[in-house]
């Protein structure tokens, strides 16, 4: 049986904050899609939350779940045009 390692987990933890500080929201301000982008990274960044209260709580599975979905919010906004990381 597969098992979510402290190592797997922390990694998990510093890609996720990684993609946080470096997306960029692509959309102008004035576009009426910059509201969704801010909705978005907000989103993301309340699953990354979550995820340490998790960690906290000693419940790795489910810190590792809300990283992956902090992670499929970011994913999501640059697949739709939303946003790009920071060169």
């Amino acid at each position: 049986m597969d098992t979510l390692t402290d190592e797997r987990l922390e990694r998990e933890f510093k890609v996720t904050e990684k993609a946080l500080k470096e997306i960029k929201i692509k959309v102008d301000k004035n576009n009426e899609l910059y509201k969704n982008a801010l909705h978005f990274i907000d989103t993301a960044k309340r699953y990354y939350e979550d995820a340490k209260f998790f960690r906290n709580k000693g419940d790795k599975a489910s810190a590792f779940g809300a990283l992956n979905y902090a992670f499929g919010w970011l994913d999501a906004g640059k697949s739709i045009g939303l946003f790009e990381e920071k060169k």
